[in-house]
């Protein structure tokens, strides 16, 4: 610094980033605060050093805007004086960590990823409603107000039954859509289109029995350039379950009654589930003869090794989480584009996987404030754009004002400095709310969660028709559910 007091410090430049929501994008507030050295002393009664000298533990999944911000949490303590400390485990330990946590009435996790089916559904009473946070008129507010955060986010991943409570800030929004081989579908384009009677082109207005013939038609016509037409992430895991469910609500099935409000507010008692009904039953047939013509991996295969699996040749299309676009973008760019997934008879589905950022309501006041900081910050505009824009992560923004943003328009189109975005057609049209796909968001969810990928398996190795899956879930899920409503 030359001593010119004129100029903004880091922390003013990043305030002011805040405040102004993503009208000054993160690129300008990090660009201008490099140049300016180090941090001046807070003026006397700045809202954002408030809690200067605190120290939050923030526990997450090892998610895409973690590893982005656990790269570059700099700004935010240059902003706050608070310390970070990041702890990314597996989601099922995370989980784990926090009910202990939540149990021994401490707050060794201040701020919590807080997974909407297994620790908000089950543990919201452990969470602050955020409502309190945000009317607080010494704490800054979110910018661009909660309004601002993609409405069917917030309600999946930030509310519980109560559609006014907020416990989370909607964090990051992982969502299966159609993946494929553009450079292949651009070769044999004309052929299958002869062939199949059908244009062949990835988009929501394909079908599901179209896309068995596509797969289908590569795996007798094409084996020269793609070993298989399709692959699935369908390993006794969390991940069969969510490549089934596209299907099944697909073809007007669902676990629950009113399953739309189940999984957008959810419930505390859903009633009986509804896995033995007619649309369930013919869902589970088509997947059953899907995965017949599959890769015979995909039994294998959880979303990772799906993903793999596309990046090394294997496959022509896959539906998978959007935010492997990234790393399809590394590793074999130019190649893979992405559309919304088929539509059965009842329309469209495309599973949604967020989750958000929540405070641990037994934190002590000044930890509390410090932690409301922080998920302000993550989930600020310009922290969004400089995850989408960073190295180590990447994420997807939660906020309708990111997307507006001229250089966020731009990447939707290659050469893209922001791999994520080329996905963004296909998942603003999946999260609109007659096609965003939710799982039950129930107390119990888990042992219903194991239940259905248990008996999806057994109908995949032929251990059981789908008939036979379908009605032994039901039985489960029921019994699951009844235990847990009496508790």
């Amino acid at each position: 610094m030359d001593g010119d007091s004129s100029r903004p410090s880091r922390r003013e430049v990043l305030r002011g980033a805040l405040a102004a929501g993503a009208s000054l994008t993160a690129a300008a507030a990090l660009s201008a605060c490099g140049a300016q050295g180090d941090v001046r002393r807070a003026r006397s009664g700045d809202p954002w050093r408030q809690f200067a000298g605190a120290t939050l533990n923030f526990i997450s999944e090892n998610t895409a805007p973690t590893a982005a911000i656990a790269a570059n949490v700099r700004p935010f303590t240059d902003l706050t004086g608070i310390n970070i400390k990041i702890v990314t485990l597996e989601l099922n330990a995370v989980a784990q960590r926090v009910a202990l946590d939540l149990a021994s009435g401490g707050a060794e996790y201040q701020v919590i990823y807080a997974d909407p089916y297994q620790i908000l559904a089950p543990y919201r009473k452990g969470l602050v409603d955020l409502r309190t946070m945000q009317a607080d008129p010494n704490l800054p507010k979110v910018p661009g107000g909660v309004g601002d955060f993609i409405p069917t986010q917030l309600d999946a991943a930030g509310r519980f039954v109560d559609p006014h409570a907020i416990y989370t800030l909607p964090y990051d929004a992982p969502t299966m859509i159609w993946q494929y081989r553009r450079d292949l579908f651009a070769k044999y384009h004309g052929r299958m289109a002869h062939d199949l009677g059908f244009d062949p082109t990835p988009g929501g207005d394909r079908t599901w029995e179209e896309y068995f013939k596509i797969a289908e038609w590569f795996n007798k016509n094409a084996r020269s350039d793609v070993a298989y037409g399709t692959g699935h992430q369908a390993r006794q895991h969390d991940s069969l379950m969510n490549d089934f469910s596209n299907v099944l609500w697909s073809y007007g099935g669902d676990y629950f009654d009113n399953g739309k409000k189940v999984g957008r507010l959810g419930a505390q008692d859903p009633g009986p589930c509804r896995l033995d009904s007619p649309a369930a039953i013919a869902a589970a047939r088509f997947y059953d003869r899907l995965l017949g013509i599959a890769d015979p991996a995909s039994r294998t295969w959880d979303w990772d090794g799906l993903g793999a699996a596309m990046r090394a040749g294997r496959l022509a299309m896959c539906p998978n989480w959007h935010e492997y676009a990234a790393t399809n973008e590394q590793v074999i760019p130019g190649k893979v584009d992405y559309a919304p997934l088929p539509k059965g008879p009842a329309g469209t589905a495309n599973m949604y996987g967020g989750t958000g950022v929540a405070i641990n309501a037994n934190t002590r006041p000044h930890e509390r404030g410090a932690a409301w900081l922080f998920i302000v910050w993550a989930t600020a505009p310009a922290t969004q754009l400089a995850d989408l824009k960073s190295k180590a992560g990447g994420g997807t923004p939660t906020r309708t004002s990111v997307y507006r943003l001229p250089e966020v328009r731009a990447a939707e189109k290659r050469p893209s400095s922001m791999p994520n975005m080329l996905t963004a057609s296909a998942v603003t049209q999946a999260w609109l709310p007659d096609r965003i796909g939710l799982r039950p968001k129930i107390p119990m969810w888990n042992e219903c969660d194991t239940a259905i990928f248990t008996q999806l398996s057994r109908m995949l190795t032929g251990e059981a028709s789908p008939e036979e899956a379908m009605r032994s879930t039901k039985k489960r899920i029921d019994r699951i559910v009844a235990r847990g409503w009496v508790a």
